[in-house]
């Protein structure tokens, strides 16, 4: 009998000698660009499909790959996953379980701190010979300490953001469709707000929650407008949970002080993205998630996931859709 297959979906966000190194002994590990007959030959006798979301995992792929037991994700978001597809198939689809979110909770708060500190003016100025700016009283620099922080969407991530802020001496307010309870606030230091109380009470917002169809551009101009004038918003999360367009007024008109932002509606953004003319930004190209550091916990938790559904127990880290 073949030893059962994993097939591991190239992306250049990924090390495939890491993969390699950690794959269990036992399972073959088949290494595929996510297209082509390559692919389609590999998958037609895997058990298991390692890898980033990808449009082309359709209900015509499962039905060309009818052994597929689990579809086990590298990131921690699922929204280019065809999750009906899966459904129809009964193939379960599992996030990273939280391989990446020290580095996304890291990246929010350094994008705070960037935004805060005015770091790329500040940067811009040394370069361009702008001492101080020349015009220290316009600088508008501010501390962290002592700052609301609103967090919308308190899972893996916003936790440790939590976590992170309070060492900093930030107050924590947060939004989340499932509530911690008293206890869980008190050990976390967090208290919950609705949305728009946490919209009018915060000077930065944090987002932290998944793309769907509920959460699409759930930070609209409406939302923008309830914040305080020259607050903060950084998201770490996806681009379409905000209003780009209306965040880009926000900002052109100095309603809010600043945006932080690793991920925007279309990735890469175009090079006429009015965003990237503003000084009151900081951009990333969707990197919070990927560090040298966690390539081994990525791939160690998607191979023990497949470990454990190869011995006939459940997945760990079932996206709510599918549980």
């Amino acid at each position: 009998m073949p030893p059962p297959r994993i097939v591991l979906m190239d992306n250049g966000l990924s090390d495939m000698d890491v993969a390699r190194a950690l794959c269990p002994a036992g399972f073959d590990l088949s290494i595929q660009k996510p297209e082509g007959p390559a692919f389609t030959e590999a998958c037609a006798t895997a058990e298991y499909l390692v890898g980033f979301g990808h449009r082309g995992i359709d209900a015509k792929f499962y039905a060309g790959a009818p052994k597929l037991r689990l579809l086990q994700l590298l990131s921690a978001g699922y929204d280019t996953v065809d999750i009906e597809a899966a459904r129809g198939a009964k193939v379960p689809v599992c996030n990273n379980g939280g391989a990446n979110a020290t580095a996304v909770s890291e990246h929010a708060i350094m994008l705070m701190q960037a935004v805060c500190r005015r770091l790329v003016w500040q940067h811009s100025s040394v370069v361009a010979g702008r001492w101080r700016g020349n015009a220290p009283s316009q600088a508008g620099i501010f501390e962290m300490r002592g700052k609301v922080l609103g967090i919308v969407g308190l899972g893996t991530i916003g936790k440790k953001v939590a976590r992170l802020a309070n060492a900093f001496g930030m107050t924590v307010l947060y939004f989340d469709v499932k509530r911690l309870t008293e206890a869980e606030e008190d050990a976390l230091n967090v208290r919950f707000r609705l949305l728009n109380e946490i919209l009018r009470d915060c000077d930065i917002l944090s987002l932290h929650v998944p793309l769907l169809p509920t959460t699409k551009h759930m930070i609209g101009a409406a939302e923008l407008a309830m914040m305080k004038k020259g607050s903060f918003v950084v998201n770490t999360c996806r681009g379409p949970v905000i209003d780009e367009k209306a965040l880009t007024t926000a900002l052109e008109s100095g309603h809010l002080g600043g945006a932080g932002l690793d991920v925007f509606d279309v990735e890469p953004t175009p090079a006429d993205n009015p965003l990237l003319k503003l000084d009151n930004v900081v951009l990333t190209p969707h990197l919070a998630g990927p560090t040298a550091d966690n390539q081994q916990a990525r791939f160690r938790n998607a191979f023990d996931n497949c470990q454990r559904v190869h011995r006939g127990e459940k997945p760990l880290w079932v996206i709510p859709e599918l549980q």
